[in-house]
């Protein structure tokens, strides 16, 4: 994982473990960032749709030359 993004998946995983479908749903990280359900806070799906746009402009060049935004 490269380390420029590694905060906001850290962050992203805090946040899903304070959230109802972690901890009463006993459901995998992967399974609730992956769906869009009211079980997730809208905190985290904004930290979501970020690393989304963080890992994104990873593979894009033009992104790669000025770097990531943000974070």
């Amino acid at each position: 994982m490269s380390k420029s993004c590694k905060g906001l998946a850290m962050e992203l995983v805090k946040c899903l473990n304070e959230s109802d479908c972690v901890k009463v749903q006993k459901r995998s990280y992967r399974e609730c960032a992956a769906e869009k359900s009211p079980l997730i806070s809208s905190e985290c799906v904004g930290l979501r749709e970020t690393y989304f746009n963080c890992k994104r402009g990873q593979v894009d060049m033009r992104a790669r030359i000025r770097g990531n935004k943000g974070y």
